[in-house]
Parts: structure tokens; C-alpha cells; sequence
């Protein structure tokens, strides 16, 4: 067994060209019909609705959402917070953890590798809001350092990952 599939169990049923056309299919628009989707990677629909329903139940196809301009819902701040700790203990971990993800500004969340130990990707209404945010983050928890990054411009922003094509073992 590869260390992949050791890792993710979920993928020891690979992953052939047609599941890859539907994720690539389905991260554009997810809410067309399984006819449509069938069609257009070569699939009647029960077939096609089968392999749906395989890449759900082995956690590939996480779930279905509508994306929300967040600038027309009045979030027209991002702020990418880079958080060091002095702390790394379990205790502290799982605190800074549930603080951080039940936080709904909170977008992404990342343990990293490098001179920092947290990047988050917030967005908020305004300064206020982001002032609200950062004194609410570092009473939450004991922190050595918080920087806040300001987007001035988003140039690209996708949610489709790139489906690599099928590799031959």
C-alpha cells in the first residue's frame, strides 16, 4: 500500500479520469443537474449520480455551497493575521483552537511551518469591526505576537482546486 493511501484510506479506490471530470465539473458549478454533469463527461445520469454519491460518502466531495461576493454582503475588509506564541502545549492548543474556529470572521485557519506559528484569513465589515476582533482574539488566549496584513486588492480568488489527471503507478 502507498503512503497515500495509508494516510487517506478514503482514496485507496482511486480516483479515474471520469470521477476527476465530475469534481472538476461540479467545483464550477455545482448546481447543475447530475443529467447535465453526465453529459458533460461522457455519463448517463444513474451512473454518473452513483459516482456522486461515492465521492461524498468517501469524503472527496466535502459538500455543495453557494459562494457570497463578500464585498456585496458588506465585508469589504480581509486581513491576513499572522499569530506567535510562546505556548505549544496541547492545553493551549485546543484553547486557541475552539477560540479561533468559533470565530465567524474567521475564514481559513493554519497551523504553519516557518517564523510564524498561525495565519488566518478574516474578514470583516470595517476597522471597527477588525479593532473588535483583535481585542476579542488576544484576550481569548495567551499570545507573543499578532500582525495584521490589510488587503488592499484581491487580484485572484478560486475555489476550485486543480484536479491533477490520473497517475500511472
Amino acid at each position: 500500500m502507498t503512503d497515500i493511501a495509508l494516510q487517506f484510506p478514503a482514496l485507496c479506490r482511486r480516483l479515474d479520469a471520469i470521477d476527476r471530470k465530475i469534481l472538476t465539473v461540479l467545483q464550477e458549478n455545482a448546481s447543475l443537474s447530475v443529467a447535465e454533469i453526465g453529459e458533460q463527461v461522457g455519463l448517463s445520469s444513474t451512473p454518473c449520480w452513483k459516482r456522486i454519491q461515492r465521492l461524498e460518502a468517501d469524503g472527496v466531495i466535502l459538500k455543495r455551497v453557494a459562494l457570497v461576493e463578500q464585498n456585496k454582503v458588506g465585508l469589504g475588509i480581509s486581513v491576513f493575521v499572522s499569530v506567535e506564541s510562546s505556548d505549544h502545549s496541547e492545553a493551549w492548543l485546543k484553547a486557541f483552537a475552539e477560540t479561533v474556529s468559533a470565530m465567524p470572521e474567521v475564514m481559513e485557519f493554519y497551523r504553519m511551518a516557518g517564523d510564524i506559528d498561525y495565519m488566518l484569513r478574516v474578514v470583516v465589515t470595517d476597522m471597527q469591526a477588525y479593532d473588535a476582533f483583535y481585542k476579542q482574539l488576544i484576550s481569548a488566549v495567551p499570545l507573543k505576537n499578532v500582525s495584521s496584513r490589510f488587503a488592499m486588492e484581491k487580484i485572484k480568488s478560486i475555489t476550485a482546486l486543480p484536479v491533477p489527471p490520473e497517475v500511472d503507478e
